[in-house]
């Protein structure tokens, strides 16, 4: 049987379940400290114990974001606040090469943020 979390992924359509895959293991990948979890109905991602980032697809847009925790303290040209007072998104084209260096620069801020 599968867990919530992975089902989340396969029940997506591609190029989404490829992208939100790929955005999985690059965060997981990304520090030793990260950790996965199925929270909110979403999977959630927490560094050192701590909320950091999640994933999930924009109803307005149909494209995969990273929520980031706290985002609002993240200065950063590609974050978008919307109506959220605490944190920010980083919408992904799937059908783009995915912005690895801003990607990465948004989770060295959220991690110095956590430290």
């Amino acid at each position: 049987m599968l867990r919530p979390i992975d089902d989340y992924f396969l029940q997506k359509d591609e190029p989404v379940r490829s992208c939100l895959q790929f955005l999985r293991k690059h965060i997981l990948d990304y520090d030793a400290a990260i950790t996965e979890a199925w929270r909110y109905g979403m999977p959630f991602y927490y560094y050192k114990g701590k909320m950091f980032c999640y994933l999930w697809v924009h109803k307005k847009f149909h494209l995969p974001y990273i929520g980031m925790v706290d985002g609002k303290l993240i200065d950063h040209p590609d974050l978008i606040q919307e109506k959220r007072a605490r944190m920010k998104i980083m919408l992904i084209d799937p059908s783009e090469d995915l912005p690895i260096g801003d990607i990465n620069n948004i989770l060295n801020q959220a991690m110095k943020l956590r430290q």
